[in-house]
């Protein structure tokens, strides 16, 4: 998803990569979420998901 972040305050900002990580973090279930920052900004969330299947 994108969005333009020049239509955005700083707290309608933080709002919106706050609920953008909490999705993120909703819909994982192993694996991991890479929030990349440049000049103190968050400018990407990377989530790496894994598949787990019992070898059993």
């Amino acid at each position: 998803m994108t969005f333009d972040t020049k239509k955005l305050n700083p707290v309608q900002l933080n709002n919106e990569v706050s609920r953008q990580i909490a999705t993120v973090l909703q819909g994982i279930r192993f694996g991991s979420v890479e929030i990349v920052i440049h000049d103190g900004k968050v400018v990407q969330i990377e989530r790496k998901e894994k598949l787990r299947f019992d070898a059993k």
